[in-house]
């Protein structure tokens, strides 16, 4: 077993790479690249994640290329002024060849175990379906964690309403983008992505009380 992975933090998608690999930085001495993964939804549409993944791993691999991938839905601050401020990327833990065709073509399965670290917003589309905006914290080694936006709809916004700063929840969901426009000033504007987690199920996780010793 890789000692790397993260439990709280478990991410499976299939896609298609659609950008060279290029390396994106150094961290003692092992050389890490990154590249833009498409990955097809049960509708027409796709989601374009940007991905993080160890040299010795994608070696090999190159743009059209069907890969199955491990791994987590990371987060980093991005300090250079120019986009935004939080960078999110899949970080692959594993990879291997994959076909695109079948049932399994629109796999894309996200577990987290986090915490609440922003209260719930909860609203209504202008066409009056039920959302909630969430902002969750999932820890990992070294005392780091990683920020993660997320989405809810209907009784699961109801649910996330209630929830408040500091609730250990336990979620799954896929990883999805959407374009924005980013206004710069009064003549000036600019097409963004932003990566969000649409969640399917949410819960609050009860810690079971601990045994008492025998006498």
């Amino acid at each position: 077993m890789d000692n790397n992975i993260n439990i709280k933090n478990k991410l499976e998608i299939i896609g298609e790479i659609v950008t060279e690999p290029l390396l994106n930085h150094k961290s003692y001495d092992e050389e890490f690249y990154g590249f833009d993964l498409k990955v097809p939804r049960l509708s027409d549409k796709s989601d374009l994640l940007k991905c993080i993944v160890s040299k010795k791993i994608c070696e090999g691999y190159e743009v059209g290329d069907s890969v199955h991938i491990f791994g987590e839905f990371r987060s980093y601050n991005n300090y250079s002024g120019t986009g935004s401020r939080l960078v999110l990327t899949v970080f692959i833990h594993t990879m291997g060849y994959a076909s695109l065709e079948g049932a399994r073509s629109s796999l894309n399965n996200l577990e987290l175990d986090a915490f609440i670290c922003k209260k719930p917003i909860f609203r209504k589309t202008p066409f009056g379906r039920e959302i909630a905006d969430l902002l969750l914290a999932v820890n990992r080694r070294f005392n780091k964690s990683d920020y993660i936006p997320a989405i809810c709809w209907g009784r699961n916004a109801r649910y996330a309403e209630s929830l408040d700063v500091g609730d250990n929840v336990v979620c799954t969901g896929r990883v999805q983008s959407r374009e924005y426009k980013k206004r710069i000033d009064e003549e000036t504007s600019e097409v963004r992505i932003a990566y969000e987690v649409s969640i399917n199920s949410i819960d609050k996780k009860i810690e079971e009380p601990a045994e008492e010793e025998q006498e």
